[in-house]
């Protein structure tokens, strides 16, 4: 049924259930898996205001890239003990879910697994929702993962 399943993580414990559940599921059905995480960076008006905070975006740049690492690090070792097969992908996006979709897209997947907080009302509004953004904009089916 599903043949390549994206599974987005931002390292969290939330994400973890979605990891978990996306690496069972490719087990079950013999499913390629790409894990991605996406550091969410500012816009570029930002940076053309304040010219000083160059070096300050790159050394962020590098820790995101640092940490990103550890995640899909993580993700990897969970996947492999599972005999599941796994790519990873890194983006930088002012737009985690957009990147999310395009990499669905870029590699083929057919299927997103990911997880949400369930936050609802006010909470959702502020915190805002990636998964939500998915949902809603993907073109592949979404399982969303509580």
């Amino acid at each position: 049924m599903y043949r390549h399943i994206l599974i987005p993580t931002d390292g969290s414990d939330v994400a973890a259930k979605g990891v978990q559940h996306g690496l069972e599921l490719a087990k079950a059905l013999g499913a390629q898996v790409t894990a991605i995480t996406v550091t969410a960076l500012w816009g570029p008006l930002e940076s053309a205001r304040k010219p000083s905070l160059k070096s300050t975006i790159d050394a962020l740049k590098k820790e995101a890239a640092d940490e990103a690492g550890r995640v899909l690090g993580g993700v990897v070792k969970l996947a492999d003990s599972q005999g599941v097969s796994i790519d990873t992908v890194y983006e930088m996006d002012t737009s985690p879910a957009e990147a999310i979709i395009r990499a669905a897209a870029d590699r083929g997947c057919d299927l997103i697994v990911m997880s949400s907080h369930g936050h609802r009302g006010i909470r959702r509004a502020i915190l805002g929702s990636q998964t939500a953004e998915v949902l809603t904009s993907s073109k592949v089916p979404v399982l969303v993962v509580r």
